[in-house]
């Protein structure tokens, strides 16, 4: 009886498990695109909400500020005096 639990267990633990996936956010734009559906997902290649907004219409999702967005930019190099 206890084997029988365990493998119950298991295979719950299993079937759980398979539904994840790992979300991505692409730090590189600050604004994404939460499509909503039977599989949803997060499209960040927005540089602003405006933008997002209007591709967005007739479409079952929303804009969201992108929570990886790194803003800080690379300093610009320094010319050395030759």
């Amino acid at each position: 009886m206890r084997s029988a639990w365990l493998a119950l267990i298991a295979t719950g633990t299993l079937f759980v498990s398979a539904q994840a996936r790992a979300q991505t956010y692409d730090p590189s734009y600050p604004v994404c695109m939460q499509i909503y559906g039977q599989v949803g997902y997060f499209d960040c290649r927005y540089t602003s909400l405006e933008q997002c907004r209007f591709l967005a219409v007739g479409r079952s999702a929303s804009c969201v500020a992108n929570p990886y967005f790194s803003q800080q930019r690379p300093a610009p190099r320094s010319k050395r005096p030759g």
